[in-house]
């Protein structure tokens, strides 16, 4: 029975981790083929070729977001979508969600900003317990002011489903900060903490592992 779990397990190994990538991928790639909606009926590949195309939508998708890149990063294009956002900012519920992720978008995707960069450890949800958490704002504010003590805010995610979890504000030199990428301990938290990701010299190049022993 050992040799027949250990191939079992070994058969596993091969075919799970393909087949939830291919599960991630094809609903990504149906989602983004949604955007075919954007071709009048009559010129869509489907009626022209009677046939579906799987994957066109990730094409379309990619030139809408290219194009629109475009014309927002000129003089008129910036304009046009100034004026845009003043619409936008008229309608009273719309403003207020339109708003909100418009601000997280640029938070998240600016090259300057912090959130989400950093990977720490937080006693929480007690003393004497590491939660694996991500700097999402260092600049508090009223916060701050209102407790009077330096804190950074975080977000502590869920497992094995990282995208829900908790915010809270942690005095800054409670927090540990480590050297490990936010991808590896995302993969850590989806993983149930089973992958932990490598550390030390291991990690290291061998010319650098080479330096630090001769200098030591």
């Amino acid at each position: 029975m050992k040799w027949l779990r250990r191939y079992l397990v070994s058969g596993l190994l091969v075919w799970v981790p393909l087949a939830v990538t291919i599960f991630v991928v094809r609903v990504l790639v149906d989602l983004m083929d949604k955007s075919l909606v954007l071709i009048p009926p009559r010129y869509r590949p489907e009626n022209l070729l009677g046939f579906d195309i799987p994957g066109l939508g990730v094409v379309m998708t990619f030139l809408v977001l290219l194009i629109s890149g475009l014309l927002v990063a000129n003089f008129f294009g910036r304009e046009i979508f100034k004026g845009w956002e003043r619409l936008l900012s008229r309608i009273p519920l719309i403003r207020t969600v339109y708003s909100a992720v418009k601000q997280v978008a640029e938070t998240l995707l600016s090259d300057s900003g912090q959130s989400f960069k950093k990977v720490m450890l937080a006693q929480y949800p007690r003393k004497g317990v590491y939660s694996l958490c991500f700097q999402t704002a260092r600049n508090l504010g009223e916060i701050s002011e209102r407790v009077e003590e330096d804190l950074t805010c975080v977000f502590v995610p869920t497992t094995p489903n990282p995208t829900s979890g908790f915010i809270i504000m942690v005095p800054s030199d409670e927090l540990i900060e480590l050297d490990m990428e936010v991808d590896a301990a995302l993969k850590m938290i989806v993983s149930l903490g089973v992958v932990v990701p490598p550390w030390g010299p291991a990690e290291l190049p061998p010319e650098v592992v080479a330096k630090v022993k001769a200098s030591s």
